[in-house]
């Protein structure tokens, strides 16, 4: 015996079809008016607003999502580094300053909080334009 040669044991049973006349009264139990009374009914789905959102472009779920960069702060450089010492992401991460973001050494931004009286050399990190003038006048160089 054969898959095509396989036979149901019980027959389908049919839908009963509802609003047809009969003796189910003027409505056949579908209520009064409405949408739902109609014949052909058609519902827009719940779920249809959230899917007209997604993008319909090929490739639209593979976009990078930008990471932010993780921030540093001067006064923290200022306690945990020494004079002319090396400030670059991969020895922040050494220190524990920063973190790694889904297995990878992120992109660091220095930011202009507190003082710095250090002379430091900084590589690799984005700085912000008021921790570029403190950085210099402690007299402490930026590399990209």
């Amino acid at each position: 015996m054969q898959l095509h040669q396989l036979k149901l044991k019980h027959k389908l049973k049919k839908r009963k079809r509802v609003g047809r006349g009969g003796k189910r009264g003027t409505y056949s139990g579908r209520g009064s008016k409405g949408q739902r009374s109609r014949a052909g009914r058609k519902f827009k789905p719940a779920i249809r607003g959230l899917i007209k959102r997604y993008p319909k472009l090929r490739g639209s779920k593979f976009k990078r999502i930008k990471t932010k960069p993780a921030i540093i702060n001067l006064e923290i450089l200022e306690k945990k580094f020494k004079p002319s010492e090396i400030v670059s992401p991969k020895i922040l991460l050494e220190k524990r300053l920063i973190r790694r973001i889904k297995g990878r050494i992120p992109k660091v931004k220095i930011l202009g909080k507190g003082k710095l009286t250090k002379k430091l050399i900084i590589e690799g990190c984005q700085v912000s334009k008021q921790a570029k003038e403190n950085i210099k006048k402690a007299g402490g160089q930026i590399k990209q």
